[in-house]
Protein backbone atom coordinates (compact mmCIF):
# COMPACT_ATOMS: atom_id res chain seq x y z
CA UNK A 1 0.00 0.00 0.00
CA UNK A 2 2.96 2.45 1.12
CA UNK A 3 4.56 1.78 -2.41
CA UNK A 4 1.12 2.04 -4.52
CA UNK A 5 0.75 5.59 -2.37
CA UNK A 6 4.03 6.94 -3.57
CA UNK A 7 3.39 6.08 -6.94
CA UNK A 8 0.01 7.94 -7.28
CA UNK A 9 1.95 10.68 -5.79
CA UNK A 10 4.57 10.68 -7.97
CA UNK A 11 2.42 10.16 -10.80
CA UNK A 12 0.17 13.54 -9.54
CA UNK A 13 3.36 15.41 -9.73
CA UNK A 14 4.51 14.64 -13.02
CA UNK A 15 0.68 15.23 -14.35
CA UNK A 16 1.51 19.21 -12.93
CA UNK A 17 5.07 19.65 -14.56
CA UNK A 18 4.24 17.86 -17.87
CA UNK A 19 0.05 18.37 -18.22
CA UNK A 20 0.20 14.46 -19.17
CA UNK A 21 -3.08 12.49 -18.91
CA UNK A 22 -2.59 10.39 -15.76
CA UNK A 23 -2.60 6.90 -18.08
CA UNK A 24 0.59 8.73 -19.68
CA UNK A 25 2.15 9.97 -16.83
CA UNK A 26 2.02 6.87 -14.79
CA UNK A 27 3.36 4.81 -18.04
CA UNK A 28 6.55 7.36 -18.16
CA UNK A 29 7.35 6.95 -14.41
CA UNK A 30 6.88 3.14 -14.91
CA UNK A 31 9.06 3.03 -17.92
CA UNK A 32 11.86 4.61 -15.84
CA UNK A 33 12.10 2.07 -13.68
CA UNK A 34 11.13 -1.08 -15.33
CA UNK A 35 14.42 -3.28 -15.57
CA UNK A 36 14.41 -4.65 -19.30
CA UNK A 37 15.55 -7.66 -18.07
CA UNK A 38 12.15 -8.63 -17.22
CA UNK A 39 10.49 -7.88 -19.96
CA UNK A 40 9.65 -11.74 -20.88
CA UNK A 41 8.92 -12.50 -17.11
CA UNK A 42 6.39 -10.38 -16.20
CA UNK A 43 4.83 -10.88 -19.83
CA UNK A 44 4.92 -14.93 -19.31
CA UNK A 45 5.97 -15.25 -22.44
CA UNK A 46 9.84 -16.52 -23.56
CA UNK A 47 11.12 -13.55 -26.15
CA UNK A 48 11.70 -16.59 -28.27
CA UNK A 49 8.72 -17.50 -28.21
CA UNK A 50 6.80 -14.07 -29.73
CA UNK A 51 10.02 -12.98 -32.23
CA UNK A 52 9.56 -16.15 -33.93
CA UNK A 53 5.30 -16.03 -34.17
CA UNK A 54 5.11 -12.59 -34.10
CA UNK A 55 8.42 -10.93 -35.91
CA UNK A 56 9.03 -8.28 -32.81
CA UNK A 57 10.64 -8.99 -29.32
CA UNK A 58 9.07 -7.63 -25.82
CA UNK A 59 11.39 -4.73 -26.56
CA UNK A 60 10.29 -3.84 -29.61
CA UNK A 61 6.16 -4.73 -29.24
CA UNK A 62 6.88 -2.26 -25.86
CA UNK A 63 8.41 0.69 -29.16
CA UNK A 64 5.30 -0.29 -31.25
CA UNK A 65 2.75 -0.12 -28.67
CA UNK A 66 3.99 2.93 -26.65
CA UNK A 67 3.84 4.93 -29.77
CA UNK A 68 0.76 3.95 -30.51
CA UNK A 69 -0.35 5.29 -26.87
CA UNK A 70 -1.23 1.39 -26.05
CA UNK A 71 -1.84 2.20 -21.95
CA UNK A 72 -4.52 4.84 -22.93
CA UNK A 73 -6.59 1.92 -24.97
CA UNK A 74 -8.62 -0.54 -24.35
CA UNK A 75 -7.70 -4.38 -24.23
CA UNK A 76 -9.49 -4.69 -27.35
CA UNK A 77 -8.29 -1.59 -29.02
CA UNK A 78 -4.79 -2.66 -28.26
CA UNK A 79 -5.36 -6.72 -29.54
CA UNK A 80 -6.81 -5.07 -32.71
CA UNK A 81 -3.75 -2.69 -33.17
CA UNK A 82 -1.91 -5.72 -32.76
CA UNK A 83 -3.49 -7.78 -35.11
CA UNK A 84 -3.94 -5.17 -37.91
CA UNK A 85 0.06 -5.27 -38.05
CA UNK A 86 -0.52 -8.63 -39.36
CA UNK A 87 0.20 -10.50 -35.95
CA UNK A 88 -2.27 -14.22 -36.03
CA UNK A 89 -5.53 -13.64 -33.58
CA UNK A 90 -3.73 -15.85 -30.98
CA UNK A 91 -0.51 -14.49 -30.83
CA UNK A 92 -1.85 -10.79 -30.92
CA UNK A 93 -3.84 -11.68 -27.54
CA UNK A 94 -0.69 -12.68 -26.55
CA UNK A 95 1.30 -9.37 -26.98
CA UNK A 96 -1.73 -7.65 -25.98
CA UNK A 97 -1.77 -9.41 -22.45
CA UNK A 98 2.23 -9.26 -22.22
CA UNK A 99 2.16 -5.54 -23.19
CA UNK A 100 -0.28 -4.73 -20.05
CA UNK A 101 1.41 -6.86 -17.53
CA UNK A 102 4.70 -5.46 -18.13
CA UNK A 103 3.24 -2.06 -18.45
CA UNK A 104 1.38 -2.12 -15.19
CA UNK A 105 -2.37 -1.89 -17.09
CA UNK A 106 -3.14 -5.81 -15.27
CA UNK A 107 -1.33 -8.00 -12.49
CA UNK A 108 -0.21 -11.14 -13.54
CA UNK A 109 -3.34 -13.74 -13.54
CA UNK A 110 -5.99 -10.14 -14.01
CA UNK A 111 -7.83 -8.84 -16.83
CA UNK A 112 -8.28 -5.53 -17.21
CA UNK A 113 -11.93 -5.96 -16.47
CA UNK A 114 -10.71 -7.16 -12.86
CA UNK A 115 -11.42 -11.04 -13.12
CA UNK A 116 -8.82 -13.47 -12.95
CA UNK A 117 -7.25 -16.33 -15.73
CA UNK A 118 -5.02 -18.96 -15.23
CA UNK A 119 -2.47 -19.62 -17.84
CA UNK A 120 -0.33 -22.52 -18.77
CA UNK A 121 1.37 -23.88 -21.47
CA UNK A 122 3.33 -27.14 -22.54
CA UNK A 123 5.30 -28.25 -24.78
CA UNK A 124 4.99 -31.98 -26.46
CA UNK A 125 7.04 -34.48 -28.48
CA UNK A 126 4.10 -35.03 -31.21
CA UNK A 127 3.18 -33.19 -34.19
CA UNK A 128 0.78 -30.44 -33.62
CA UNK A 129 -2.11 -32.58 -35.50
CA UNK A 130 -1.80 -35.02 -32.91
CA UNK A 131 -1.74 -32.59 -30.06
CA UNK A 132 -4.52 -31.04 -31.42
CA UNK A 133 -6.59 -34.19 -32.24
CA UNK A 134 -6.06 -34.94 -28.77
CA UNK A 135 -8.46 -31.74 -27.39
CA UNK A 136 -11.00 -32.07 -30.09
CA UNK A 137 -11.66 -35.78 -30.56
CA UNK A 138 -14.24 -36.43 -27.45
CA UNK A 139 -13.29 -40.18 -27.05
CA UNK A 140 -9.44 -39.38 -27.10
CA UNK A 141 -9.98 -36.48 -24.57
CA UNK A 142 -11.72 -38.18 -22.13
CA UNK A 143 -8.69 -40.05 -21.31
CA UNK A 144 -6.84 -37.37 -19.93
CA UNK A 145 -9.12 -34.37 -19.25
CA UNK A 146 -10.84 -35.51 -16.04
CA UNK A 147 -13.37 -32.31 -16.93
CA UNK A 148 -16.40 -31.85 -18.89
CA UNK A 149 -16.24 -29.38 -21.73
CA UNK A 150 -18.23 -27.92 -24.67
CA UNK A 151 -15.89 -26.47 -27.76
CA UNK A 152 -17.73 -23.76 -28.96
CA UNK A 153 -15.34 -23.09 -32.13
CA UNK A 154 -11.93 -24.91 -33.50
CA UNK A 155 -9.76 -23.50 -36.01
CA UNK A 156 -7.92 -27.06 -37.10
CA UNK A 157 -4.29 -26.95 -35.74
CA UNK A 158 -4.62 -23.40 -34.42
CA UNK A 159 -7.06 -22.68 -31.39
CA UNK A 160 -10.00 -23.59 -29.80
CA UNK A 161 -12.55 -21.78 -27.74
CA UNK A 162 -14.13 -24.48 -25.04
CA UNK A 163 -16.57 -23.79 -22.10
CA UNK A 164 -15.91 -25.81 -18.35
CA UNK A 165 -17.89 -27.43 -16.64
CA UNK A 166 -18.96 -24.95 -14.36
CA UNK A 167 -19.12 -22.31 -17.52
CA UNK A 168 -15.71 -20.62 -17.90
CA UNK A 169 -14.86 -19.94 -20.91
CA UNK A 170 -11.12 -21.52 -22.20
CA UNK A 171 -8.88 -20.09 -24.70
CA UNK A 172 -6.39 -22.49 -26.52
CA UNK A 173 -3.92 -21.87 -28.89
CA UNK A 174 -2.15 -25.11 -30.49
CA UNK A 175 1.61 -24.35 -32.15
CA UNK A 176 3.41 -26.51 -34.53
CA UNK A 177 7.88 -26.35 -33.89
CA UNK A 178 8.14 -28.92 -36.31
CA UNK A 179 7.36 -31.90 -37.73
CA UNK A 180 7.48 -33.79 -34.16
CA UNK A 181 6.99 -31.61 -31.75
CA UNK A 182 4.24 -28.92 -30.99
CA UNK A 183 2.84 -26.75 -27.62
CA UNK A 184 -0.77 -26.13 -26.50
CA UNK A 185 -1.24 -23.21 -24.58
CA UNK A 186 -4.86 -22.40 -22.27
CA UNK A 187 -6.07 -19.26 -20.77
CA UNK A 188 -8.96 -20.23 -18.30
CA UNK A 189 -10.33 -17.32 -17.90
CA UNK A 190 -13.80 -15.67 -15.79
CA UNK A 191 -11.92 -16.38 -12.08
CA UNK A 192 -13.13 -14.92 -9.24
CA UNK A 193 -9.37 -14.32 -7.58
CA UNK A 194 -5.68 -14.87 -7.80
CA UNK A 195 -5.97 -18.09 -5.09
CA UNK A 196 -8.66 -19.55 -7.66
CA UNK A 197 -5.93 -18.43 -10.71
CA UNK A 198 -3.24 -19.94 -8.85
CA UNK A 199 -5.31 -23.26 -8.06
CA UNK A 200 -6.69 -23.71 -11.50
CA UNK A 201 -2.61 -23.44 -13.09
CA UNK A 202 -2.09 -26.49 -10.80
CA UNK A 203 -5.28 -28.09 -12.06
CA UNK A 204 -4.05 -27.64 -15.48
CA UNK A 205 -0.63 -29.09 -14.88
CA UNK A 206 -2.26 -32.01 -13.68
CA UNK A 207 -3.74 -32.05 -16.97
CA UNK A 208 -0.53 -31.89 -18.78
CA UNK A 209 0.82 -34.95 -16.89
CA UNK A 210 -2.07 -37.07 -17.70
CA UNK A 211 -1.92 -35.71 -21.27
CA UNK A 212 2.08 -36.12 -22.07
CA UNK A 213 1.67 -39.45 -20.57
CA UNK A 214 -1.05 -40.84 -23.17
CA UNK A 215 1.00 -38.87 -26.15
CA UNK A 216 3.85 -40.88 -24.83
Amino acid sequence: MPKQKDLKRLIRSRMKKTGEAYTAARLQLLKKSEPKSNYAEVAGMSDDSISKRTGRTWAQWLGVLDAARASEKTHREIAEYVSSLGTPAWWSQMVTVGYERIRGLRDRGQRRGGGYEATKSRTFNVPVERLFDAFANARIRRRWLAAKITVRRATPHRSMRVTWDDGAPVQVGFISKGAAKSAVAVAHQKLPNRSAADAMKKVWSEHFERLGQLLS
